[in-house]
């Protein structure tokens, strides 16, 4: 087995499927066929079965699917120390962030990053922050970032705090915030536990869900338009003046707060690449999306 037959079982393990597997390595349906009976003559033992919807794996060809995983890690990881012995900040960030950091924040850091540091490549995937987590668990990433409060056994690094917004496009009386048409939108558990929490803490009655939308961005055009009020994190609503905004505030009078995290496996401290980003970031405006020293 070589580094190829690591990626052919890996990707072949995730989809379940030779022709999404050729496409993907754009490798063809019959060299991956060859390449998986020279695999099962080696070892001597049935790696897959095929069927009308797909491959199964048998147990031993899960076995080697999850060794050619470990092995394709361990080898990025001796690619990346290599480069990284002569401390020159160069090489690939494989970095798995939030999609609504992703969307908002993620862009101007990385370019500016790249400006400074023009000899590293990223490698990024975005997606809910459980997956992110999930990520760096199965090091197919090596930092992750995060919106919310998860446990994480290893190194954490605060990115930002921003403030939960109570968002309408016209007045509205938060007395009678329960009886108003509110829009709710599909997001992850760490948000959803604070938007209740910080409910349950304000009101007696469930608030009157009129519309449910799968995402943030959907939910605010919806509020734009007069459909009813929304529940949002500011790091949505900061270039925007259409709104009428309150904060979600404690019963002491304090701001409820969503926070976002860089975090990542202690092994991955010496590396150089990974120590100048997390440095870079110290450096960060997130408010201003700039480097402190140009602002």
């Amino acid at each position: 087995m070589d580094n190829q037959d690591w990626i052919l079982l890996t990707t072949l393990f995730e989809y379940k499927n030779i022709t999404k597997t050729s496409d993907i390595l754009r490798i063809s349906q019959p060299a991956i066929t060859y390449r998986l009976q020279k695999l099962e003559e080696e070892f001597g033992v049935k790696i897959v079965y095929r069927g009308h919807r797909g491959v199964a794996f048998t147990p031993q060809g899960e076995y080697l699917a999850d060794y050619a995983a470990k092995m394709q890690r361990d080898y990025q990881n001796i690619k990346e120390e290599i480069t990284n012995f002569e401390n020159n900040i160069q090489g690939i960030l494989r970095i798995s962030a939030s999609s609504i950091f992703s969307r908002y924040k993620l862009p101007p850091i990385l370019g500016k990053f790249n400006e400074k540091y023009p000899l590293v490549e990223f490698h990024v995937n975005t997606g809910w922050s459980e997956d992110v987590i999930n990520s760096i668990f199965k090091e197919q990433s090596q930092l992750g970032i995060i919106r919310g409060s998860y446990n994480f056994s290893h190194e954490k690094q605060l990115l930002m705090e921003e403030n939960l917004q109570i968002v309408s496009r016209d007045p509205i009386d938060l007395k009678n915030l329960s009886s108003l048409p509110r829009i709710y939108y599909n997001t992850d558990t760490s948000l959803k536990t604070l938007i209740d929490n910080w409910w349950t803490e304000n009101y007696v009655n469930p608030p009157t869900i009129t519309m449910r939308v799968d995402n943030m961005e959907t939910c605010k055009e919806m509020v734009l338009n007069g459909l009813g009020y929304a529940i949002l994190p500011s790091i949505l609503l900061e270039d925007d003046e259409e709104l009428f905004k309150s904060p979600c505030l404690t019963k002491q009078g304090a701001h409820v707060k969503r926070k976002t995290w860089l975090v990542y496996k202690k092994e991955y401290s010496n590396n150089v690449v990974i120590k100048a980003f997390c440095e870079f970031l110290q450096e960060w405006d997130f408010k201003n999306g700039k480097l402190r020293n140009e602002i």
